[in-house]
C-alpha cells in the first residue's frame, strides 16, 4: 500500500499544473479580498480597533481550510484516470489485494491534502505578519496542523465518495470546477454566514469542511480579537463570533470544538464507508 501511495505521490508532484491548480483556489480568493471584499468587510466594523488585521485572521482561516478539498480533487484525479486508461484493471489483477490498492489512493490523496493547507499556512502566516496582524504561536500552530490533519482527512473521504461516482475524467473535471466554485459559499468563506440565507445557513453549518474552518477561526483570531475587542461588551463579542461563522449554533445551541472534530471523524468514517461500497457494488 505504501509503495502504491508513494507511486501516486510521484505522479502527482509530477504535474506541475496539478500542483498550482491546487493552490489556485487560495491565491483566487486571496485576491478577492485583497482587491475587493476587504474593504466592504473592514467598513462596517468601522468601530472595531484594527477591523482589518481581524479580517484578514477571518479569511485566511477558511483559505486554510478549504485547500485539501481543492488538493484532494487533483490527487484523486489520478485515480480516475487510472479508471478511464484502464490501469485500475491491470492493478486489481496483479497481487495488490483490493483494499491495498484504495488504502493507497486514500493515503496519498492524505498526504497531498495535508502538504498543500501546510504550504497555505506558510503562505497565509507571510501575508499576516506583513499586513500587521497578530501573528501564531508556536501551541497555535501546533494547533492548526493538528485541526489540518483531522479537516483534511474527513475532505479525503468526502472526495473519495465523489470520485467513485465517475469513470470519466471529463465528467470528473466538470465536478471538479463545479466543487471548486460552490466550496467557498458552502463553508461561508466568501460571505460572512450571517448574510446567507437561512437553509444555506443550515447547510454550512451541516457541510463537515465548515467545522474544521470554524476552529481554524477560533484559533486564528483569538490574539487579535483580544486587542480588537478590549472594551467592548461581551455580548456584541458574541453576536460577532455568531455571525462571521467563527462559532455555530444548532437547536440554540453551541457546538463545541469537541463536537466539531466529532463530526469531521464521523463524516470521514460515513464518506469512506459509503465510497467502498460503491466500487464494490460498480465491481460486481
Amino acid at each position: 500500500m505504501l509503495a502504491f501511495a508513494n507511486r501516486n505521490l510521484k505522479v502527482f508532484f509530477r504535474d506541475k499544473t496539478a500542483v498550482f491548480f491546487s493552490l489556485l483556489a487560495v491565491f483566487i480568493v486571496l485576491g478577492l479580498y485583497v482587491l475587493f471584499l476587504g474593504d466592504v468587510w473592514t467598513e462596517s466594523l468601522q468601530n472595531i480597533k484594527e477591523a482589518k488585521q481581524l479580517m484578514n485572521c477571518w479569511i485566511i482561516a477558511g483559505l486554510i481550510g478549504v485547500t485539501s478539498v481543492t488538493a484532494n480533487m487533483g490527487a484523486f484525479g489520478i485515480m480516475v484516470e487510472d479508471k478511464s486508461k484502464n490501469k485500475m484493471k491491470d492493478f486489481t489483477v496483479s497481487p495488490m489485494k483490493n483494499f491495498k490498492l484504495i488504502g493507497g489512493y486514500i493515503l496519498s490523496s492524505f498526504v497531498v491534502g495535508s502538504i498543500m493547507s501546510v504550504v497555505a499556512l506558510a503562505i497565509s502566516q507571510a501575508y499576516l505578519i506583513y499586513s500587521g496582524a497578530e501573528s501564531l504561536t508556536l501551541n497555535q500552530l501546533v494547533e492548526v496542523f493538528l485541526v489540518i490533519l483531522v479537516t483534511t482527512l474527513s475532505n479525503s473521504a468526502m472526495v473519495l465518495f465523489i470520485v467513485s461516482l465517475f469513470n470519466s475524467e471529463k465528467a470528473f473535471s466538470t465536478a471538479s470546477t463545479i466543487m471548486g466554485t460552490l466550496i467557498g459559499f458552502i463553508t461561508g468563506i466568501y460571505l460572512p454566514i450571517s448574510m446567507l440565507p437561512e437553509s444555506v445557513q443550515t447547510v454550512v453549518k451541516l457541510f463537515p469542511t465548515s467545522h474544521g474552518i470554524s476552529i481554524l477561526r477560533q484559533i486564528f483570531m483569538e490574539r487579535q480579537m483580544e486587542v480588537s475587542f478590549s472594551n467592548i461588551p461581551t455580548s456584541y463579542i458574541d453576536e460577532f463570533k455568531e455571525s462571521m461563522g467563527v462559532v455555530y449554533y444548532l437547536n440554540d445551541k453551541l457546538v463545541s470544538n469537541t463536537t466539531s472534530v466529532m463530526i469531521l471523524i464521523g463524516s470521514a468514517i460515513i464518506f469512506f464507508l459509503l465510497a467502498i461500497f460503491i466500487m464494490s457494488k460498480k465491481k460486481r
